[in-house]
């Protein structure tokens, strides 16, 4: 005999199986890039073509961002001093206002970590002895800060006092500490995630100046960081003491490992190559020939290419993670310089 409760049940299951598996089919994986001199544009991750742009109401974006379950993209805005939270269905608008030259956004949970500059002037550092060098000397004395936005409600509930030119953020594996590179200052800083106390400053200006990219390995035994003066990567052990310094193209800028840790990725912006490194011995594998002024990049969410956004030479630059070569290029971009996906995948700004 059927017991209609039974049968109801059964059909209310049914239906819900259906309705999620059509809606995860539905479910498109995309990349989303920030261009300096346009908006957001958004790429189909399934053809590797662009499929429109989003409009996030604010000029000069940089650091991008996206929440683990897509539905907030977060934009930091150069020229307007603030972050620009988008509603990825609705593609309503938000502004929060951050400060001068905000840069970098790290998501983390539902809140937005910002860095930015307090002093009035960004981009490349003079030349060394120069006249514009002595006055920017007072300048790179102002300590950076990283704002901490609470994305749910729409505002910072918190700033952390860092060291001048804060730049890179990256979270410990446990979450429990926020790492920082300062650029003018040299240094890279630990700050508790709950309190924002900082628990240790690394001075690397011994071993070379300007730390940019960030990252920790994915077993969280090791951190890499860029000096994109010196041409160099430093390498730090779990405690953040350095260990190791290796030799790279010019200007490397973002750095992330492959999700299980077996190569390193290193985008020399002037030397116009992605580079590959062994991670375990830091033998370099290859140099892929990219575009110009490449800063940031992106694993997708298969693992199978790398998007590389290239600045200078205004595209999207497709590499087989296998092959190691350059499979496509999406051109028609505004200076590209951050790049993020959905689902979220690992890359120079995000992790999952």
């Amino acid at each position: 005999m059927n017991h209609p409760r039974i049968n109801h049940a059964l059909a209310a299951l049914l239906l819900g199986l259906i309705s999620t598996a059509t809606a995860q089919a539905d479910d498109k994986a995309l990349a989303y890039v920030s261009n300096q001199d346009g908006g957001v544009s958004v790429i189909d991750l399934a053809t590797l073509e662009t499929t429109g742009n989003l409009d996030i109401d604010a000029k000069g974006p940089r650091g991008i961002g996206v929440t683990a379950d897509g539905k907030m993209l977060i934009t930091a805005n150069k020229d307007d001093g603030n972050i620009s939270i988008i509603d990825t269905a609705s593609k309503q608008v938000r502004h929060v206002k951050i400060g001068k030259n905000p840069e970098f956004v790290r998501v983390y949970g539902d809140r937005a970590y910002v860095t930015y500059e307090p002093s009035a002037k960004s981009g490349p550092p003079p030349k060394s002895g120069s006249e514009a060098a002595k006055e920017d000397d007072d300048e790179d004395k102002i300590p950076g800060r990283i704002a901490i936005v609470d994305l749910k409600k729409g505002k910072v509930i918190r700033e952390i006092i860092g060291k001048p030119e804060t730049e890179g953020v990256e979270f410990s594996k446990d979450g429990k500490q926020m790492i920082v590179t300062n650029e003018s200052d040299n240094s890279i800083t630990v700050h508790d995630m709950k309190s924002g106390k900082l628990l240790k400053n690394i001075p690397v200006g011994v071993y070379g100046e300007r730390p940019r990219g960030i990252k920790v390995a994915p077993d969280g035994l090791s951190y890499v960081t860029t000096l994109e003066m010196s041409d160099k990567l430093l390498v730090l052990d779990s405690q953040m003491a350095p260990v190791k310094v290796i030799d790279t193209g010019k200007a490397p800028y973002g750095v992330s490992y492959d999700a299980d840790g077996k190569r390193l990725f290193v985008a020399t912006s002037k030397q116009k190559a992605l580079q590959v490194y062994d991670a375990a011995t830091m033998q370099k594998i290859k140099d892929i020939p990219t575009g110009d002024r490449c800063w940031h990049f992106s694993f997708t969410p298969d693992g199978q290419n790398i998007l590389l956004a290239c600045g200078k030479s205004n595209e999207v630059v497709v590499i087989d993670t296998t092959k190691l070569e350059v499979t496509k290029r999406i051109a028609d971009k505004e200076m590209p310089w951050g790049i993020v996906t959905f689902p979220k995948s690992l890359g120079s700004l995000d992790r999952p």
